[in-house]
């Protein structure tokens, strides 16, 4: 019986674990942590969603240049099939207002917990607290808890995970493994990312403050996504989207008024104030919230007294941050094994019989369902392939 070794326990990982048990395959499974799926667990915490339901093309743009690389893998396994997936597993799913798909326990354990069972039941072997170190001679070596330990495989799918949250299992020190055997890897760059903002004292009382009906921009880019003031600076959906853009150095302005034009600002606040204060003549005639004045306040103060400079400011707000947070706080990480290191199967050309799927690939993608996404389908794509090799 073919012998297939799987090296990581993440989402990537247990699917080419289940991919190559269904093509009958002895399949061992090795995970650093003392226990799998960490970091599924921990994005279930806040409701786990699973992808986002929308057309396939749409689906895929969020991608942005990996998206041509990823396609054949993303139409094989879809966002649709991630949710017939789940519904196998019994998860029942509901489908929010904007389109992102949870399961209705709105966690992970229930799903992990079935699939960690369908995989035990197909003879799949889980070794947790195995730690891979490369190889010995032709053999994969680990250490864990008895000591030292090496595996002969016929194939192995690499499944480690990204740069950032090291303490769930992506630390990224695979990286220097895979170099030193003539594999190019990108660097790691965080990705999904909060922005650094070394606020004034006046700012501490908004903290844990979310901010809403803004638009942010970046590098052509916009978002209107909600997020959150943080004693460290933006957190939230609404900064990650930008993430690319600000890691490119584009400058980043805030639109405190998105569905207002410029000309009807200018408008009203041209209306006669009398005695009221400026901030005062703002929240009648333009309905803005503490919040947002307290923004704009730090981010413009002194504020002209011109109507159309203020109106300016108000529509293009340039915030200054002191760039992306450090890496390991990063939801995912940007580089890893570059796309040519790796043939149309996702197998390492410098190194035969080895695949490669997941974070540790050179993709990202926004939070929303697609990171998730592309995790079980380059996993089932890596394990697909590599059980093909094994059985012909």
């Amino acid at each position: 019986m073919k012998q297939a070794l799987v090296i990581g326990a993440g989402p990537a990982g247990l699917m080419a674990a289940e991919m190559l048990a269904d093509a009958g395959v002895a399949v061992t499974l090795a995970e650093a942590r003392p226990s799998a799926g960490r970091k599924l667990l921990m994005a279930g915490k806040s409701g786990l969603n699973l992808t986002r339901d929308e057309p396939f093309d749409d689906f895929l743009a969020r991608y942005g240049d990996a998206a041509d690389w990823l396609r054949p893998i993303l139409a094989d396994f879809d966002n649709r099939a991630v949710q017939e997936w789940a519904r196998a597993l019994g998860q029942d799913l509901f489908t929010g207002s904007t389109g992102r798909v949870f399961p209705k326990a709105m966690k992970a354990s229930p799903l992990l917990r079935a699939w960690l069972a369908r995989l035990g039941a197909k003879g799949v072997v889980l070794h947790r607290r195995w730690y891979w170190r490369g190889w010995q001679d032709d053999a994969l070596l680990f250490d864990t808890a008895e000591g030292r330990q090496t595996i002969h495989a016929d194939a192995t799918v690499l499944a480690l995970g990204g740069a950032s949250w090291s303490r769930l299992g992506s630390d990224g020190r695979w990286a220097d493994i895979l170099a030193a055997r003539g594999v190019e890897v990108t660097p790691f760059q965080p990705a999904n990312a909060g922005l650094g903002v070394d606020w004034s004292d006046h700012m501490h009382r908004y903290f844990g403050q979310p901010v809403k009906a803004v638009a942010l921009h970046a590098g052509g880019q916009i978002s209107r996504g909600e997020w959150v003031i943080s004693a460290r600076g933006i957190e939230g959906g609404g900064i990650y989207t930008l993430t690319p853009q600000i890691r490119q150095g584009e400058a980043l302005t805030l639109d405190l008024l998105p569905d207002i034009p410029a000309a009807e600002v200018t408008r009203r606040l041209s209306r006669p104030r009398g005695k009221a204060s400026l901030a005062n003549h703002l929240r009648k005639t333009l309905r803005l919230d503490p919040v947002r004045l307290a923004l704009l306040n730090e981010f413009a103060r002194p504020l002209p007294a011109d109507n159309t400079a203020l109106a300016g400011l108000l529509k293009a707000l340039p915030i200054r941050h002191a760039g992306l947070r450090p890496l390991d706080e990063a939801i995912s990480t940007a580089g890893g094994v570059a796309r040519h290191a790796l043939t149309p199967e996702l197998m390492l050309r410098a190194v035969p019989d080895i695949w490669c799927a997941g974070e540790m690939l050179d993709w990202e993608a926004p939070t929303g369902g697609y990171l998730l996404t592309a995790c079980l389908a380059t996993g089932r794509w890596a394990g697909l392939a590599a059980a093909r090799r094994l059985t012909g």
